[in-house]
């Protein structure tokens, strides 16, 4: 379990009202005034199917509607994400803002959930010792365990399952879906699996997968970039991504220090809408040539499950390094170039 990645980052949300109806939801999101008049919508999670849509009304999206099987959603405006939550019958109200959910059984269970790992979290910040924080993951560990089992067949199960299989390796990963037969009607636990194996095969000392992708009658492959004799170092990242925009003054040092000595840097925006991309290539001032529109292409064959996922490639297209960051990304490279 990566540490306390999920306990830090995971809030949930929801918002709806029972009509006689005894799968009919309302489900109303607190905004700003910002986004009223835009369109605002719920995605399924799991499948990426728009579930619902409405425009925004003095600070509020209210979507009303029925669902006969509990679910998943996030919430977009104009293509941006504002969080998720779980989508069951009943009154429900997401709070953009505090990232906090009011209604449902299910959302209650998780915000006990959230509050108990965020107590966990505050102790992990605070301790002071290696042996604390490895007790404190250890508390965190049995908690999800506890909740993904009493929740295994409905979706809190699912989006613990989710996380922890992040860190599973393929053949661990299928033992528990194997054991939990619920988990196989979900998209992206058979996308999990086949990414396991995926990313199993393109780890350091494989040589690389290909992919192309296109974007306004543009094709890109990586095969006419890697493999052609020059150490290429590629981000997968995109616009909205905190930890991805960190990075790039990362790879902007050991862009400056090894471009003119045989080092290509590429980005590839995945999961990410073009004009998002280019508007963040502008402002983050990204001097490298980036691959717009990549979304799930390059992240199904290289079996990322999170970004930035950064790759650095050989002369003949072995992979070097793969999932480094910071100063361990720049040692790589350095160890790469300075043979």
């Amino acid at each position: 379990m990566k540490p306390l990645k999920f306990l830090l980052a995971t809030s949930m949300i929801a918002g709806m009202s029972l009509t006689s109806n005894a799968d009919a939801y309302k489900a109303t999101a607190k905004l700003s005034e910002e986004e009223d008049g835009a369109m605002a919508y719920l995605i399924n999670y799991d499948t990426g199917d728009k579930i619902d849509s409405v425009t925004v009304n003095d600070q509020n999206a209210t979507f009303v509607g029925n669902i006969k099987e509990p679910a998943v959603v996030r919430l977009t405006i104009d293509g941006d994400r504002y969080g998720q939550f779980i989508l069951e019958p009943g009154e429900l109200t997401f709070d953009v803002k505090t990232q906090t959910v009011e209604g449902g059984p299910l959302n209650k269970t998780f915000t006990q959930f959230s509050n108990q790992a965020g107590e966990l979290a505050q102790k992990f910040r605070s301790a002071t010792t290696n042996a604390d924080k490895e007790a404190i993951l250890g508390e965190y560990n049995t908690l999800i365990a506890k909740y993904m089992k009493e929740n295994i067949n409905n979706p809190i199960g699912y989006i613990l399952f989710i996380q922890s299989a992040y860190d599973m390796s393929p053949a661990e990963l299928e033992a528990t879906v194997d054991a939990t037969p619920s988990l196989k009607s979900y998209k992206r636990v058979q996308k999990l699996i086949e990414a396991n194996k995926n990313k199993a095969a393109t780890q350091p000392g494989n040589k690389f997968a290909d992919f192309e992708i296109e974007y306004d009658g543009v094709k890109h492959r990586l095969s006419d970039v890697v493999g052609k004799g020059d150490y290429v170092l590629v981000d997968f990242w995109a616009s909205w991504c905190g930890p991805c925009i960190r990075q790039t003054a990362v790879i902007k040092d050991i862009y400056n220090e090894y471009k003119d000595k045989g080092l290509k840097v590429l980005g590839v925006a995945v999961w990410d809408e073009p004009d998002k991309t280019k508007e963040a290539i502008k402002s983050h001032d990204l001097p490298w040539e980036c691959w717009f529109n990549g979304q799930n292409i390059p992240t199904d064959i290289y079996g990322i499950s999170g970004i930035p996922c950064i790759i650095l490639f050989g002369p003949d297209g072995t992979i070097i390094s793969r999932d480094k960051q910071d100063d361990a990304l720049k040692a790589d490279v350095a160890a790469a170039m300075n043979k």
